[in-house]
Order: C-alpha cells, then structure tokens, then sequence
C-alpha cells in the first residue's frame, strides 16, 4: 500500500493482473464494487475515472441525476487474496460525472474533510483511531421471514447448547455462555481460522497486533489491528471485514458482525480508541484525571455530550439496541472512568508512557460505517475542545451496583434506533462544521434508516411475540 500512479502500473504487469476491481463504500457501510480488465485501466483513469450508476446505490443520487465517476486511490491497492484470476483491489472516490466535484454522500469523503478540519481547527495535526472489532464465527446459518413464519438458527460447534445433540462423535469441551475469553483447544476451535485471517490480513498491509476469542461462548472471536490515522483505518476496517468473512467461509463457516445475534451471550461491540497528535507530541497525555490532559477532557466532554447522536452511526442497526440494554454487557451510561469497563468512555491505563495515552469509547458496535463513526466521533471531540466542554463527573464504582438515585446523574445511550435518529435529527450541528458533514447526507441517512429499516420491522410480528401473547 501507499503505491503512486505508475507504481500500480507497474504493479499491474510485474504480477501480471488480469483484473482491477475498484472498491467504494456506500452510506451503509457495505463495500460495493465494480472490476475492469487490466488492459481498459491506464494513467487517466486515476485522473478521470470511470462511470457508473449512482441511482443504484442505496441512498444515493436520485435516477435523474444518477451518472457518478468512480476515482481510484492509488495508495490503496491491494493485491486481492481471495480471487481465481489475479486481481488487483483499489479502494475509491466519488465525483459527480457533472462539476466532477467530489460527493458529498461518499462517506470517504466525509472521512477526508473531517481530517482537513481537524488541521484547520489548529488543534493537532493527526488524530489516530484503534477498534475493536468483535464477531462470530459459525459453522451454520439459516434465517427466513414470510407472511406466516419466522424464524432464525445460529450454530457453532462451540455452542453450550450442543452439549446434548447427536455429533456422531459428541466430544464435549464446548464454552458456557458468556465464558467464552479465553480458553485454550480443546474448547477454542476457531484458533486456526483466526489465525489464517490475521496471516491474510497481514498479507494485505494490515498490522495485527493480536487474537483470540471472545467472552462469547459460541465462537466469539476478535482480531486487534494497529491504530492508523482516521481515513486510513477506517480502509483497513473495510479490508478487516472483507477478509474475517472470506476466510470464514473458505473454511465452510460464517462470519458475521451482527451487534447481538445470540440471546443470552454477550453482543459484538467494537470499542473505539482515539488521539489526537501534533507534530510529534500526543495532545491527550496530561496531569489531570487518570494522566489526561484538559484537551483529552474536553474531547471526553463533546464525545459524552453528543454520544445519543452519535449512536445514529455507531450504533446503527435495529439489533444494536439487543446489546445495549441495563444490565447487560454493554455500557450505556454516559460516563468516563479509568479502568472500569462499565462506563461509555474509558481511559486504558496498560502503560505511563504519554505517546499511549488515549481514550476508548465503548459503546459503538460494528455493523456501522467506519468513516461515518470515526468522523462524527471526531467531529464531537473537536466541538468538545472548542468549547471546553467538562465531561459528567468521572465514575469509579461498577455502574451495575449503582443506586437508581447514582444513576440519575448520567445520561444513557438511546434504547433504541428511532431514538438515536431523533437525537442525530436534533443534534447535528457539530457535524456541520467545517462542512465535514451536509445536511443532505444526514436527511439521507435518517430517511433510509427510517423507510427501510424501521417501519418494515414495525410491521412485523416477532416470534417472541407469540410466546407472550398468543393466548391473550
């Protein structure tokens, strides 16, 4: 990665490419993609781009102003590991076919203005994003939903409830709910998988720093990359996903990053640390609570007082809100605290050193789209600064064994979507600034999330609504 224009022509013959599949993500999060004979890609194209049919792209251009170029990254290209016929992978920016400026509803591009703002503010140079993303592996998946019946199977060799069945052998060895981090084989059968997915990954120019399976018994897994600054990493989340999936299903399983698709077991939630450097000093190290600087404080502050609009992108589907629930697993009180994992903002405390010195914001799962989260957390964070917001007092005892009197002096995350699009339709801003976000992309994200997302599960009778209700 990190390649200039002739680099990947060059590239090109030398690994005799066959194809290039040029890559962008649409305001969902989903990576779409289109593939061109080697021979049809040359110097313009990186200049010029080539077309296609914004109309088709969810929540995009209307299907009269629907012609978009798509403008590859140099630095991006990735030879693909998965492909029969040598393909090269290139990730994209979109322009209007029209005035050829960029697009606003690019979520890349939002991710780029965000970073310009950040060095417009004065502030700091860079600022460097690490998740966390979590997922499950399973070994089947079936899910159907018509007029008359519902249902959905998850299985995983794992599973506590495989104890009992028939596998012709039945070995045993399989992890109880909720103790899934992290016992060694026989109960972690994932370990191989895992570890052919951090190979993969470090192949495609990611730094993986660690893995292995999470508090979910049946097959929770989660792969630790390096932090990188905002846009970059939030291309190497769309590689970390491209890749867990397709490994996964080389080896006959299913990957999924659902927030909560096991009842019971803890949610896949993706905590989000963050920092913001200038030049060479890291701006977040200080001597106030728990070796923070005001400036990191401040940050906290916006963060915490934008977090139920920011739950719109960090939290962004209708099963977010099955992990986000009192007393369960995930952190719903917007508070800070150092070391207690029980509140929405945490300062790790692992090392004295300041250039470690960050916060990880933990309620964000990951089903969202990564340029759009990583931007609106920066985006609070800066109006943060700006204003010298104070954070809600720090909070140092486990939030589950607080009084409701205790309780009272936190705000909560939303209880469910429609709530956090309300909170990001009131509540927005701050993302405005600098012109990092457009009133057009947020209408268009509300409305989508709203028509396609929400009202058709309204209508919906759940299958759990038949064992409380049926007999009524």
């Amino acid at each position: 990665m990190g390649y200039k224009v002739n680099d990947v022509l060059k590239l090109i013959k030398s690994k005799k490419v066959e194809f290039v599949d040029l890559r962008f993500c649409d305001l969902l999060g989903t990576w779409q993609h289109t593939s061109f004979p080697a021979s049809e890609i040359d110097a313009g194209v990186f200049k010029d781009g080539l077309g296609f049919d914004g109309s088709s792209i969810r929540a995009w251009q209307d299907i009269n102003n629907s012609d978009m170029l798509i403008i590859p990254d140099p630095a991006t290209a990735v030879l693909d590991p998965f492909t029969s016929h040598p393909t090269l992978s290139i990730i994209c920016d979109i322009k209007d076919a029209i005035t050829k400026q960029r697009y606003d509803k690019d979520p890349r591009y939002v991710a780029t203005k965000a970073e310009n703002y950040l060095k417009k503010t004065g502030v700091g140079d860079k600022a460097f994003f690490g998740p966390e993303l979590e997922f499950f592996i399973f070994d089947d998946v079936r899910y159907e939903f018509s007029p008359n019946q519902a249902f959905h199977s998850v299985d995983s060799v794992e599973g506590e409830w495989n104890s009992g069945e028939d596998e012709v052998p039945n070995l045993g060895h399989k992890i109880r709910y909720k103790q899934g981090y992290f016992p060694t084989s026989p109960n972690d059968t994932y370990q191989d998988v895992r570890s052919e997915m951090v190979s993969v990954m470090q192949d495609c120019g990611l730094t993986v720093e660690c893995h292995h399976h999470e508090v979910g018994g049946p097959g929770q897994a989660e792969i630790d990359i390096k932090f990188a600054p905002l846009k970059e990493m939030a291309d190497n989340v769309m590689w970390y996903k491209y890749i867990v999936k397709n490994v996964a299903k080389l080896h006959g399983k299913s990957a999924t990053f659902m927030p909560k698709p096991v009842y019971v077991d803890n949610g896949s939630g993706m905590h989000v640390h963050q920092s913001i450097w200038k030049g060479s000093s890291p701006l977040f190290a200080g001597k106030k609570y728990a070796g923070l600087s005001d400036t990191a404080l401040h940050y906290v502050g916006g963060v915490l007082k934008h977090a139920r609009a920011i739950c719109a992108f960090s939290n962004s589907t209708i099963n977010s809100y099955k992990r986000l629930v009192p007393g369960y697993e995930a952190p719903i009180i917007l508070a800070h605290s150092a070391r207690n994992r029980s509140a929405a903002i945490r300062i790790p405390m692992y090392s004295e050193s300041p250039k470690a010195k960050r916060i990880e914001t933990r309620f964000p799962d990951p089903a969202g789209n990564c340029y759009l989260i990583f931007s609106a957390l920066l985006m609070a964070g800066l109006d943060g600064i700006r204003n010298k917001i104070k954070p809600t007092p720090e909070l140092e005892k486990d939030i589950y064994s607080l009084s409701e009197r205790e309780l009272n002096r936190y705000p909560s995350v939303p209880a469910a979507l429609d709530e956090a699009l309300d909170a990001l339709k009131k509540d927005h801003k701050f993302l405005l600034e600098g012109g990092v976000f457009t009133e057009d992309l947020i209408e268009a994200y509300i409305n989508y999330k709203m028509d396609e997302e929400i009202t058709p599960w309204r209508a919906r009778p759940n299958p759990f609504e038949f064992v409380m209700y049926y007999s009524v």
